[in-house]
């Protein structure tokens, strides 16, 4: 279990990016449950990438890996929410 628990404070950090982002950026929000999922999926690719470019926990559970993922986590929702909500705006202006 603590194999997985970077993971899942990514993905709980990127629920609450993605829903702190929809409500910055009220003309990108998808609704609560919306931001949520596209926040969980940042989350995990925010993770996955900091990982790749040496940044992550490395599996550790120290202040710095929880920060760590933390910090991967939240970005990675916002990021994607915002990513999301730009096309979603484009597309209905068309």
């Amino acid at each position: 279990m603590e194999e997985y628990l970077p993971l899942i404070i990514q993905l709980v950090s990127g629920a609450v990016g993605g829903n702190v982002a929809g409500k910055l950026m009220k003309d990108s929000s998808l609704g609560p449950l919306w931001n949520s999922v596209v926040g969980i999926i940042g989350g995990g690719l925010g993770g996955s990438i900091l990982g790749m470019i040496g940044l992550g926990t490395g599996g550790g559970m120290d202040i710095g890996g929880i920060l760590s993922s933390v910090a991967g986590g939240g970005v990675g929702g916002g990021i994607l929410l915002a990513i999301i909500g730009v096309i979603k705006k484009s597309m209905n202006k068309g």
